[in-house]
């Protein structure tokens, strides 16, 4: 099992930037999928990015393909979200995903609002 604690999520200008990290306890964090989802107000929560476990592969929602970056350092546990140019439309809580053998794990998440 891994435990997952977002931050760096607040409050940010439309156009602004901001580096979410998740970090993961255990020392199988290199073993899993890692994923960022977020669920805006009064909507289901979406996926926006995620990355293998090398790091190899990274897959985006269109809706942030070219502004937002996944990356991993296995060595530290952690995983970040990048995002550049953010909109309005970005504003969420953002959550930490895990996965690995058919189970998924999640963070509490962290709010990112984006002012126009």
């Amino acid at each position: 099992q891994v435990q997952l604690v977002e931050s760096g999520g607040r409050l940010v200008q439309a156009g602004g930037s901001l580096r979410l990290s998740c970090a993961a306890s255990g020392r199988t964090f290199s073993s899993y999928v890692m994923g960022w989802y977020r669920q805006a107000p009064g909507k289901e929560r979406e996926f926006v990015a995620s990355i293998s476990w090398s790091g190899g592969s990274t897959y985006y929602a269109d809706s942030v393909k070219g502004r937002f970056t996944i990356s991993r350092d296995n060595a530290k546990n952690t995983v970040y979200l990048q995002m550049n140019s953010l909109k309005p439309e970005d504003t969420a809580v953002y959550y930490c995903n895990a996965r690995r053998d058919g189970m998924d794990y999640w963070g509490k998440g962290t709010l990112v609002t984006v002012s126009s």
